[in-house]
């Protein structure tokens, strides 16, 4: 048995220390202009952090925010205790008790312990950890340069190794992939590696797609998924339980055998196996495959993976080097469900001659692709498109082969595309569609299967899985994992498009012709940044009043129904927990013509989101191609229409309008920047060069804190700005020679 050899205190039951908080700093915190009712909270919360002489590291930061006037920022670091979200912790990397951090992250994996030894009473308790590449270098900005900050360049492995001394601590062993914090894994292989050691549970840090300075914790239970409602609940309940945090030191663990290594070549050989078994048919050579894993690990899992089955993979050299502050990604947004993450990809494929490029996140489970089209330019497919695309493909596949089990089942969830299950029920498949956001729900399906062979309606061998998916670019194709995998998804896309070729066919042939059979559909997602204390009441505030006052229209289109999915009415019925209702906190409107508008906070980042489904006419399997293209263009002008009106509407249930300019900005840009940009940078920017030439330092100034490549970002905000304006000749080159207005935002 290792005894602790240091105890932390909890920042939540006691004050520790006898060193108290500068009128300096509390005076800052006092002053900060956002809501008052929070002060007193993120007063108590600063001061135990203050006087916590664990943590007297980040005095110096501390002061140094307050002198520079930081109140805001100390307001929300402290406003309360980082939240449990979907599955885990995830925010911004920094000091305080709202951010991701030694301590915090401590309390979470403390909690963790204490609710693996009372599920699992008597037993020698083994959880799986694994991280990925990211490292904390303040890209954002928030801390002082020059003072000394203890969290800058730390890695994710850096969280890793204190998790485990944490475990260790509280007798829990710890299985790692390496003990020198070198080797990332995926998220689908740390699944696999739960289950395949018969662990109680796992860990793995990453902030998946997330701005570089974010950071987090997923929690894993033994069945290689994640907790769901109510039993989340009991995790959030435990870590704010937390009284000390006992520790050990990282070698004493390792020296007695609490920490082990496990062969991380070994476990992936065996994702080989079990995930390329996943796509039947015979290995297609000689097709060439353009791979970027946005400087993440997914070098290590989908680049075997194709190469086992005969493809010609190229990767891209400015993105392929694992680095967790991705310098090689436009806006810094390793996520491959933005396009702009394409572009060096394209270059690549353009010089190989490649006509497919295939994307992972930084932990590889997410997936995007890019197809030539015969124009000889590139088609983006959304997260949709690509679950519409597979299912087909798999089902006709599995079909032919007669291969199809009688039990076969599909997942997926209430915002993703309902063309999928059309398809699906079309080749007799049972369709689950009515799922929460979040694969953790689907592993739950898959778990009860597991277990009794069945999950509500649905009676089926967990294997029988032909593919559960999510809007958000998420796809799994084994039952084997439990969580989504970009591996297995990258591969069935590569024999997809193989195939296509084969058939002197494209990937964007074979989607049209699923618009022919099955009608056609467009998709629209958006995202309203809000950040800090005043974004999470806005937030708040939008679901509140959509709920109590729904809208009768939404641009020009009725609204005929509402389902609000925290209604006891709902199948999943009165509300069990805290993380039941924020996973709940979901609300569809279904509009005249079939559209749909779907809304919901996301569970892991400051921003509210919207879906927007609109169907086309009738199918026809003979309709010609000038119809088809039609019938897209006609569809997509009603979701941009419906997107734009959804989003003015709820940006002025929470009292903000904003000018066209500001609309016209990036998604990537807070709506606390876009306010901004409207209301300070472009009167600013007009008086500058109306009195002559403006420079780039005065551009970089009043943009600090937007987003990297910041000008492109908002380069379309301000051409919407100079077209709305008069102005003389010379203000508008003067403005323009500084702005990409032709490039993407």
């Amino acid at each position: 048995m290792i005894r602790p050899v240091q105890v932390l205190g909890s920042l939540g039951t006691k004050r520790i220390g006898v060193d108290h908080l500068p009128d300096t700093v509390s005076a800052a915190l006092k002053a900060a202009d956002h809501d008052q009712s929070l002060v007193p909270l993120a007063l108590k919360n600063l001061e135990r952090w203050w006087g916590d002489p664990t943590l007297s590291e980040d005095r110096p930061q501390l002061l140094a925010l307050a002198e520079r006037g930081e109140g805001t920022v100390l307001l929300d670091a402290f406003r309360r205790f980082l939240s449990f979200g979907t599955g885990g912790c995830r925010g911004a990397v920094g000091i305080g008790s709202n951010r991701f951090n030694f301590r915090t992250l401590g309390a979470l994996v403390q909690g963790h312990a204490k609710l693996l030894t009372e599920r699992f009473p008597g037993e020698e308790i083994l959880v799986v950890l694994a991280f990925d590449v990211r490292s904390f270098h303040d890209r954002r900005g928030v801390y002082v340069d020059g003072v000394p900050n203890p969290l800058l360049g730390v890695r994710s492995a850096d969280f890793a190794r204190h998790a485990a001394t944490v475990y260790a601590g509280n007798g829990v062993a710890v299985s790692l992939a390496d003990l020198e914090g070198e080797v990332c894994l995926s998220t689908p292989e740390l699944s696999l590696a739960i289950r395949d050691q018969s662990a109680h549970g796992g860990m793995m840090i990453s902030a998946s797609h997330n701005h570089p300075d974010d950071n987090g914790a997923k929690v894993y239970n033994q069945h290689g998924g994640q907790d769901t409602p109510p039993e989340d609940e009991i995790l959030a309940q435990r870590v704010e339980q937390v009284g000390e945090i006992s520790v050990v030191s990282f070698g004493e663990a390792v020296k007695a055998g609490r920490v082990q290594r496990f062969d991380p070549s070994s476990l992936n050989e065996q994702y080989r196996r079990v995930v390329g078994q996943s796509i039947s048919g015979e290995a297609i050579t000689a097709q060439k495959v353009v791979f970027t894993n946005l400087h993440g690990v997914g070098g290590r899992t989908v680049v075997p993976l194709l190469e086992d089955a005969g493809f010609d993979v190229t990767t891209v050299p400015s993105q392929e080097v694992p680095d967790g502050r991705f310098p090689g990604v436009p806006f810094l947004a390793p996520n491959p469900e933005v396009p702009s993450a394409f572009a060096a990809g394209e270059v690549v494929a353009n010089e190989v001659g490649a006509d497919l490029i295939v994307a992972t996140d930084p932990d590889a489970d997410r997936i995007g692709v890019e197809a030539r089209t015969e124009k000889g330019d590139w088609r983006f497919f959304n997260g949709n498109e690509i679950l519409c695309l597979l299912a087909r493909f798999l089902l006709e596949q599995k079909q032919a082969a007669g291969s199809l089990p009688k039990d076969a089942f599909v997942l997926t969830t209430v915002v993703s595309s309902r063309l999928l299950g059309r398809i699906a029920r079309s080749y007799g498949c049972a369709v689950v569609d009515d799922l929460l956001v979040g694969f953790k729900y689907m592993a739950e399906v898959l778990a009860s299967l597991e277990a009794s062979g069945r999950w509500r309606d649905l009676k089926a061998r967990p294997e029988s899985l032909v593919l559960a998916g999510e809007e958000a670019h998420g796809v799994l194709l084994t039952s084997d994992l439990r969580d989504k995998d970009g591996g297995g998804a990258a591969l069935a896309l590569a024999t997809l498009h193989a195939v296509q070729q084969e058939r002197g066919s494209s990937l964007g042939e074979a989607l049209d012709d699923i618009f022919r059979r099955f009608g056609v559909v467009v998709h629209r997602q958006r995202s309203a940044v809000m950040t800090g204390t005043t974004g999470a009441s806005c937030i708040q505030t939008v679901q509140e009043s959509l709920r109590k006052e729904p809208p009768q229209r939404v641009g020009s289109r009725s609204v005929e129904a509402m389902g609000d999915l925290v209604s006891e009415t709902d199948w999943r019925g009165p509300i069990r927990s805290g993380t039941d209702y924020a996973n709940r906190n979901v609300i569809c409107f279904d509009l005249v013509g079939g559209a749909r508008v779907t809304v919901r906070p996301s569970g892991t980042e400051p921003k509210i989101k919207l879906y927007v489904e609109v169907p086309g006419v009738t199918p026809r399997e003979d309709m010609d191609d000038s119809t088809l293209v039609e019938q897209r263009i006609h569809c997509e002008a009603i979701a941009m229409e419906i997107e734009r009106d959804f989003e003015r509407l709820m940006l002025d249930r929470a009292g903000i309008r904003l000018s066209a300019g500001a609309e016209a900005l990036s998604p990537l840009i807070s709506i606390e920047h876009k306010i901004h940009f409207s209301e300070t940078f472009l009167p600013a920017l007009e008086k500058e060069a109306r009195s002559g030439p403006v420079s780039e330092a005065f551009i970089d100034q009043g943009l600090a804190g937007y987003g990297t490549d910041v000008r492109t970002l908002v380069a379309k905000g301000v051409g919407c700005w100079l077209g709305e304006n008069h102005f003389p000749g010379e203000v508008v080159d003067r403005i323009e020679t500084l702005f990409p207005l032709e490039g993407k935002g």
